[in-house]
C-alpha cells in the first residue's frame, strides 16, 4: 500500500514540474505564431474574390 502513495505523490510531482514548463514556455512566447502572419497577406485576394463571386460586398457604408 505504501507502494501506491509513493507513485501517486511522483506522479503529482511531475505533472506539476509539466504544468509549470508549460506556463513558462508560454510566457516566453514559445506558441507565438510568426510564420502565419506573413503568409497570410498572399491569400487575403483569394478571399476577397470568393466573396466577390458569391454576390457578396466588402463595403460597410450601408
Amino acid at each position: 500500500m505504501n507502494i501506491i502513495y509513493l507513485l501517486l505523490t511522483i506522479s503529482i510531482l511531475v505533472a506539476i514540474l509539466f504544468f509549470v514548463a508549460f506556463i513558462v514556455s508560454v510566457k516566453k512566447g514559445q506558441y507565438d505564431d510568426t510564420y502565419t502572419p506573413s503568409v497570410r497577406m498572399l491569400f487575403d485576394d483569394e478571399l476577397i474574390d470568393d466573396k466577390l463571386k458569391n454576390g457578396k460586398t466588402t463595403n460597410t457604408d450601408n
